[in-house]
């Protein structure tokens, strides 16, 4: 069973610990981490960082079936408009979020961050409880917001960073899509939420949030057990702890497994650096990497639209076209629920095995053309509300391994030391871009009555997945089975230029 060895040691020692030296280091520990077999502490990563999405998944759907209760005159009686506003709210926290919390982690470490970010997150998911108007759920969903955004950048980071390359992307697909699994407990869920035989109309959608709260506070005692990214660690100069904690995961996997772990040959040299100045961000990012940030962008906005135009609207087009009682629109998303997790589970090894740039391309573009015939059949008042839950499932089955194969392109094309802030630019910008307009936009088209204002809409958005696809063709990475220090060369394995 290998651990850090005496050279490593003496090696480390001998360059010292502090995050501002900048003596040349020759490290092992990306190799290493890659050389893992699976075990039970990749399933503890698993859970730890995929729980935090099922819980979202919980509260956002939840958010999205009660859009129609929001609306009685008994709850908080709120209009169209401001239904869709409330998820614009969310998602302007979720780019705030992105953003500084990104910046954070690159700076200060994962493992810190996951900590802070979903704190806020179930802080502001408790308070949505407590909403007594328009303004104060805005508020309260503009909290929630900030906190899931900055755990789009934390957990995104330590997913890539953590398991070994052969499995990273399934693995990230797989935790993006739990959002899903939680999804499919909120639809459920609010069966029972939503019945006013059981909770009046004001009590249930507010239990519902409450409890998705509670369930969260359970993740933070699971993440306890995660370490710190080696290679971030290795990174940043703290030689000394990142040999530590890669000795540490080597001893429990060797114990888990009860494989002999090989020795590695590979090494990488590097000039540990705490901090990099705007200049190099923005130098490497939108000069060295301009075709991968444009990549990057265009993937992000694009999925970003399609989803929260139909996700946070769904329960409205059901009310408004198919006469379904407000109460059981959730009944309906469970279906839409269990095809967004199919698709990056089921779909999710090939991006590992075909590779990424024919199947990001290819799902964005599948999806595109059945949101086409979707519309196209629901313009013509050929689909029943059950048809058109089946066709979103079946669009979103593709759409939902589009959606997180985009996070995964992010997190895995730019070095490590940008990599959280990289994802929090990405997702910020691309989000606001494709994201935020989208659910109002819906809103307002939903709101005037036409089926043809809504496929307009649908053409909006199949639209933009069709140019997603054309740009992962001409740009797309090929990232899969390959070490991330391979795909995007740390920005610390050159001497500083200072």
């Amino acid at each position: 069973m290998p651990t850090a060895t005496m050279d490593r040691k003496q090696q480390s020692h001998s360059a010292g610990s502090s995050p501002r030296d900048a003596t040349p280091v020759h490290t092992d520990i990306p190799a290493r981490l890659d050389r893992l077999p699976w075990s039970r502490f990749h399933w503890l990563l698993v859970f730890a960082l995929g729980a935090s999405w099922a819980i979202d998944g919980l509260e956002v759907t939840l958010k999205g079936a009660v859009s129609g209760v929001l609306q009685d005159p008994a709850s908080l009686h709120l209009s169209s408009p401001e239904i869709g506003a409330l998820a614009s709210f969310y998602l302007l926290g979720a780019v705030v979020g992105a953003l500084v919390c990104g910046w954070l982690t690159d700076r200060h470490g994962r493992a810190k961050l996951f900590f802070v970010t979903l704190a806020i997150y179930l802080t502001g998911t408790l308070l949505t409880a407590f909403s007594w108007d328009f303004a104060s759920i805005a508020l309260f969903r503009c909290i929630t917001g900030f906190g899931i955004g900055g755990e789009y950048a934390a957990i995104n980071s330590a997913i890539d960073e953590l398991i070994p390359a052969r499995l990273r992307g399934r693995v990230s697909l797989i935790i993006n899509g739990s959002f899903w699994l939680g999804a499919v407990l909120g639809s459920g869920a609010t069966v029972v939420l939503l019945d006013p035989a059981v909770f009046a109309v004001d009590i249930g959608w507010r239990v519902g949030f409450g409890v998705g709260a509670l369930l969260g506070f359970l993740v933070l005692f699971a993440r306890a057990f995660i370490p710190e990214s080696p290679r971030w660690l290795s990174i940043h100069g703290h030689h000394a702890r990142a040999e530590q904690s890669m000795a540490d995961i080597e001893t429990r996997v060797a114990r888990q497994t009860g494989i002999a772990l090989a020795a590695v040959s590979e090494t990488l040299a590097i000039h540990p650096r705490s901090r990099f100045g705007f200049r190099i961000i923005f130098s490497t990012l939108f000069h060295k990497y301009r075709s991968r940030s444009a990549l990057c962008f265009v993937l992000i906005a694009s999925q970003a639209f399609l989803y929260n135009a139909i996700f946070f609207t769904y329960a409205l087009v059901l009310t408004r076209f198919y006469a379904v009682p407000a109460q059981n629109t959730g009944l309906y998303l469970l279906p839409f629920a269990v095809g967004n997790f199919l698709g990056p589970l089921l779909l999710g090894r090939y991006f590992d095995s075909i590779g990424r740039r024919i199947m990001i391309s290819a799902t964005y573009a599948i999806a595109a053309t059945l949101l086409v015939a979707t519309g196209a059949l629901f313009v013509n008042e050929t689909l029943t509300a059950l048809g058109q839950t089946a066709a979103w499932a079946l669009i979103f089955f593709f759409a939902s391994a589009a959606a997180s194969s985009a996070y995964l392109t992010i997190s895995e094309v730019f070095p490590l030391e940008l990599r959280a802030l990289a994802i929090a630019v990405f997702y910020a910008f691309g989000t606001a871009a494709g994201g935020i307009v989208a659910p109002w936009l819906f809103g307002v088209l939903i709101g005037s009555g036409e089926r043809i204002n809504v496929f307009y809409g649908y053409l909006l958005g199949a639209t933009l997945m069709y140019i997603a696809a054309a740009v992962e063709l001409r740009y797309g990475v090929r990232a899969e089975r390959v070490s991330l220090e391979a795909v995007a060369p740390p920005l610390s394995s050159q001497p500083s230029d200072r």
